[in-house]
């Protein structure tokens, strides 16, 4: 099944941009320039977005203008507006249970603790959407999560990060087109 539309979480603005939580956005915003598109902000969606066309599929991309926590506002307007149903989303997001530079694919779910994915979920009224999770490490005490995930990575952890992005975006046609078998097979390896 073909993906319609791809969300990159992140919290908005320059204090949050080199921020773990952004980890969806740099994948997203790393594809939109791969296509030599551009991202613009639509106020009704509360999202920057953008359409691109892979192998001769329509794809909407987004990044919502939300804070992490609102992200379900402009996911759900968004598929609303267009018609577009959870099962045809793909959510691109933070990991914290993985280690920097682990990428997995995951079909339907909980939110696992992500605030993001709650209220996507709570907006959607469904589970049955599709995520690319980053990881991106984790503190070592859940009492520090928030602050950890609000901060940048060091350079290595940075660099394994966007290593495992690049890769995810070799097989990100292959899952919008439909062949999520295949970039899985190819992801995994």
């Amino acid at each position: 099944m073909a993906i319609q539309l791809v969300v990159g979480l992140a919290n908005p603005g320059p204090r949050y941009a080199g921020t773990r939580h952004n980890a969806g956005a740099w994948l997203v915003e790393q594809l939109v320039s791969d296509y030599h598109e551009q991202l613009r902000n639509e106020s009704k969606f509360q999202a920057n977005i953008c359409r691109i066309n892979v192998d001769n599929h329509p794809c909407w991309i987004m990044i919502p203008t939300t804070y992490m926590n609102n992200s379900g506002q402009a996911v759900s307007a968004v598929a609303k507006f267009y018609k577009i149903p959870p099962e045809d989303i793909l959510v691109v997001h933070d990991e914290i249970d993985f280690p920097p530079g682990a990428i997995k694919f995951k079909e339907n779910g909980g939110h696992g603790g992500h605030n993001g994915l709650r209220d996507i979920i709570n907006h959607l009224h469904s589970n049955q959407f599709r995520r690319l999770r980053i990881g991106v490490g984790h503190p070592g005490n859940a009492k520090e999560v928030h602050d950890y995930v609000l901060h940048e990575p060091s350079r290595t952890h940075r660099t394994m990060i966007d290593d495992a992005i690049d890769a995810a975006l070799r097989v990100v046609p292959e899952f919008i087109s439909g062949d999520q078998q295949k970039a899985i097979r190819e992801l995994h390896n």
